[in-house]
């Protein structure tokens, strides 16, 4: 395992999904201690009694090497007795939700009654011995919702129930503040990370929180292209990308990063929209964004971090 030099600190911005898999690479490479993770909160929400901040939990998975890296939701080989039994009394989750994932989770909304979400995050990373940071974006609710050709739905209805089939028009969630240590995380950075995760509902709302945009400016920071092509590496990011008006490839999403981004790397089989890139965004690279292996994820987090 190579590590990089004492001192180098290093932020990400994630989302559940695209940006993880990097996480795995970029946590073989670098004292523990010098990585912070700004985690996404928008799609918090209580299920089944419990609160569920998905990409949070697994982003703490993934640092505790626990997480289900099949549909990255969840720890592997958990059990889903309570779910089954659930089901067989009459009662429909919404999220299958495994037994020692749902302790996790029960722990955090007893927490909750006590505690802000970035204290309760603190304790079970520390519960579950990760010795970087990481913050939830606010400790604050933020309701998103889908407005789709189908009506109004709430995110996890369009993502589980509809399964993402409907025609989106827009994405329209609320403003909150940061919690406490995401503006000082990204300003004691020496490099911000940007993952490969949505745009518009993972990225996005962290960077439109008061003061980050600011404090992006003043650092460097390299973003990781979502898409390949024009199909988003993970979940429906192109119906929400023409929603909001951009175009679902790796040129709309640099669109949305152009005021503070140094550097972005795309897919080499995207190659072709470089000079166009080039014309808002200083650096670009082209690299394998396809993280397959370890040593896929391995490789990518090193071109990011010797590049800088």
């Amino acid at each position: 395992m190579m590590h990089l030099d004492s001192g180098y600190m290093i932020t990400v911005l994630s989302g559940g999904t695209g940006t993880p898999k990097l996480l795995q690479g970029i946590k073989k490479i670098i004292n523990p201690e010098e990585l912070t993770v700004i985690v996404n909160t928008l799609e918090n929400n209580y299920f089944s009694g419990v609160y569920v901040s998905a990409d949070v939990d697994t982003v703490l998975y993934t640092l505790s090497d626990l997480i289900n890296d099949k549909t990255w939701y969840g720890l592997k080989e958990d059990t889903f007795i309570t779910h089954e039994r659930l089901e067989e009394l009459g009662f429909h989750e919404t999220l299958r939700i495994g037994d020692k994932d749902r302790a996790l989770k029960i722990q955090k909304t007893e927490l909750l009654k006590e505690h802000s979400l970035r204290e309760a995050v603190e304790i079970q990373k520390n519960a579950l011995g990760i010795k970087s940071e990481v913050l939830p974006m606010s400790n604050q609710q933020c309701k998103v919702k889908i407005d789709t050709d189908k009506g109004l739905m709430d995110f996890h209805e369009f993502l589980i129930e509809d399964k993402s089939q409907a025609e989106v028009t827009d994405v329209i969630y609320g403003e909150v503040n940061p919690a406490e240590g995401v503006i000082e995380a990204i300003e004691n950075s020496d490099h911000v990370i940007i993952g490969p995760s949505n745009p518009i509902t993972s990225i996005n709302p962290i960077i439109m929180m008061p003061g980050v945009k600011k404090e992006l400016r003043k650092s460097y920071v390299t973003a990781v292209s979502p898409f390949i092509g024009k199909s988003a590496i993970s979940g429906p990011a192109n119906k929400f990308m023409k929603a909001k008006g951009y175009e679902s490839n790796c040129y709309g999403v640099c669109q949305i990063y152009e005021d503070f981004l140094n550097h972005y790397i795309i897919n080499n089989s995207d190659e072709k929209y470089k000079d166009i890139i080039k014309e808002i965004i200083p650096d670009v690279s082209t690299e394998n964004i396809i993280l397959k292996t370890m040593d896929d994820k391995i490789n990518l987090a090193k071109k990011i971090i010797n590049y800088f």
